[in-house]
């Protein structure tokens, strides 16, 4: 059995490698290294993939949620609401353009923003929701458009964690994650479902002024060279890793659906066992052929017996790598400890930082190495 990995990007990259070389060379021959043509190819090729009018390439996903932020023209003081099960970019952009984050409480089964948490979360101050698609699932996006048009909101999508996955509303209308809001962002750090060989980032919208503010943000606030428009930062994807992603985004469907096939394969395997809880599709329920709901960038259990901790410590003694997303609630962060958050209203999130483990979750998992994971914890979980 070959070595098991969190993410095995070598596995990956050796399917692709002559399309991802062939793209690298392209742009060292041509030295244009930064908004090089390959650059906007990939914006091209991605804003036809999800079906958007604007891709504004940048250079991470930090910095796409914080200029997505800028370009809504929020004030100090405005309330950004989002949610506390999740990693610390989300509200640290909050907190850099001196915004008031407010955090709410998640779904047990989705990991996603409670729809009654955010509405009570609502005050005169609130200018903003900010949903986070957490582990490649889209929040309860149909709800949470309907309470910011009720309230006059915006809807910044945290797409980081589910790019490509679909979200069905009760019409039957569907759209990709990230494009459903006002604006959306999205990584693509290397371990993402679809990442470069480094940093990079993206914002989607199809809003054409507000597409016209964030591409002048990322790049100086320039429009005309050494004429600054807007007040802008320095935030561009650079040619290489614009080339590494536009060689990969034709296999981001079939790396979906291989994460999906793991999935599945854990799925039934802990299916019988009362103190393991898999994780669900919150459109259809489970893991189903006809829905592209949940693109698993990470495949995270709950474990309730109390021995996640133990569990952990298990599979790295047996070569499994794992890991904990999150250990530590947000609101319990030093850099985001405030007194009007109150435990009582985190009592999901307060359950899930001590059952969560999630188990490696990649295109190359084979049947050996899953058959070595479940059984591996069945024996430890009986």
């Amino acid at each position: 059995m070959k070595k098991i990995q969190m993410v095995d990007l070598q596995g990956q990259y050796q399917h692709i490698k002559e399309t991802v070389d062939a793209s690298i060379k392209e742009v060292l021959d041509s030295s244009t290294y930064i908004n090089g043509p390959l650059v906007h190819e990939f914006q091209a090729d991605l804003e036809k993939y999800l079906n958007v009018k604007h891709v504004i390439p940048c250079a991470n996903g930090t910095d796409a949620l914080q200029i997505a932020m800028m370009g809504l023209n929020l004030e100090q003081g405005d309330e950004v609401i989002t949610a506390d099960f999740t990693f610390a970019a989300t509200v640290e952009v909050i907190g850099l353009l001196k915004l008031t984050p407010v955090l709410v409480d998640v779904e047990i089964d989705s990991f996603n923003m409670d729809i009654e948490a955010l509405k009570r979360a609502i005050t005169s101050k609130t200018k903003a929701i900010v949903p986070v698609h957490l582990f490649g699932q889209c929040a309860n996006m149909e709800a949470i458009l309907e309470i910011a048009k009720e309230h006059n909101l915006f809807v910044i999508e945290d797409n980081a964690q589910a790019i490509g996955a679909d979200y069905t509303f009760s019409n039957g209308t569907k759209m990709k994650a990230g494009t459903i809001g006002n604006v959306g962002t999205t990584s693509f750090f290397p371990s993402k479902n679809l990442g470069c060989y480094g940093d990079g980032g993206a914002i989607f919208t199809n809003d054409d002024a507000l597409a016209h503010t964030l591409r002048g943000i990322v790049n100086h606030g320039m429009y005309t060279r050494y004429y600054h428009d807007v007040v802008g930062v320095n935030s561009r994807l650079d040619s290489i890793q614009a080339g590494v992603l536009k060689a990969k985004l034709p296999f981001l469907d079939a790396y979906c659906e291989a994460r999906r096939t793991a999935a599945k394969f854990y799925n039934e395997a802990f299916s019988t066992n009362e103190h393991i809880i898999t994780p669900k599709s919150s459109s259809c329920g489970d893991i189903c052929d006809t829905c592209n709901c949940h693109v698993f960038h990470q495949y995270t259990l709950r474990i309730t017996n109390g021995k996640r901790d133990e569990l952990h410590k298990h599979l790295l003694a047996k070569n499994i790598p794992n890991a904990i997303y999150y250990p530590v609630p947000l609101h319990k962060q030093k850099a985001y400890v405030d007194d009007r958050y109150n435990e009582k209203d985190f009592p999901v999130t307060n359950l899930l930082i001590e059952e969560v483990i999630s188990l490696p979750m990649h295109t190359e998992l084979d049947n050996e190495q899953l058959a070595y994971i479940t059984e591996t914890i069945l024996d430890f979980i009986s």
